[in-house]
């Protein structure tokens, strides 16, 4: 980066570039976590040097050059993700693989994913970063040792949630409830959870609105959804989830959480 020629490349010269650029950078710079950022929508590519060292392929783009017709995974994965970074949301991605290309043969590896919009003088999202940090364990300690799990149970139907909290109970788990979406926030405010158990359809904040807000907060967090519809209401999300279908049995709900482990 500092022996770049900045006058050929798309950037331009240095002491043209805007502060939320420079500030980026500097960040970036000095982070030992893989960084890479688009900036503009000309999608102006840069990265430091664990990215480099960790994660380029040899036919990455120079810094400052545009993202390449065959784009960094973190970049291809999940388009939607993109767009919503665009969009000005700040979006995780706990355990992601990506197909990185490595030691010259197609290897794929873990991350989570952090995308942060970035924003200029006037508020305006003008780059997206994205960090790749190293990927977060499934479960917590506590729960890996003795299979155990903390789960938040969100379900508005009071006798629904009476009966699914008494059969994770049955399983030795902890179990914690709340009636909507808001309520199940301020818990996930004070309190961490293995397993965010909650159904699709809330009063108020949806159950994929509070999925994904609840991964923002607690990027370990496993999401489980019921749902009396189809799954398909489910098979498009933007972020890692298990969809079990309504009405569902105490064997079925048994099998969705050994597979969390």
């Amino acid at each position: 980066m500092a022996t770049q020629d900045w006058s050929r490349a798309d950037l331009g010269p240095q002491q043209a570039w805007p502060p939320a650029l420079r500030l980026t950078l500097d960040i970036m710079l000095n982070s030992p976590l893989p960084m890479l950022l688009m900036w503009g929508r000309r999608q102006i590519m840069l990265y430091n040097q664990a990215y480099a060292s960790n994660v380029a392929t040899a036919s990455a783009v120079p810094p400052g050059g545009t993202v390449p017709a065959v784009p960094p995974s973190a970049w291809s994965w999940n388009p939607q993700a993109i767009e919503q970074a665009w969009a000005g949301q700040s979006l995780v991605f706990p355990r992601q693989p990506l197909k990185l290309w490595r030691d010259g043969r197609m290897a794929e590896a873990s991350f989570d994913l952090h995308y942060t919009p970035v924003r200029d003088a006037e508020n305006q999202v003008t780059g997206i970063l994205c960090t790749l940090a190293p990927a977060s364990a499934a479960l917590s300690a506590a729960a890996a040792n003795d299979g155990h799990l903390r789960i938040l149970v969100v379900e508005d139907n009071q006798d629904a949630q009476y009966l699914v909290c008494e059969m994770l109970r049955a399983f030795g788990h902890v179990v914690s409830a709340a009636a909507n979406g808001e309520a199940a926030l301020e818990m996930l405010a004070s309190e961490e959870y293995d397993v965010l158990f909650s159904d699709v359809s809330l009063p108020g904040m949806s159950g994929v609105e509070l999925g994904r807000t609840a991964l923002q907060r607690q990027p370990r967090l496993r999401i489980v959804f019921a749902s009396g519809y189809s799954q398909s209401l489910t098979s498009h999300l933007d972020f890692p989830a298990v969809s079990m279908q309504k009405p569902y049995d105490i064997e079925q709900l048994q099998q969705v959480l050994l597979g969390l482990h």
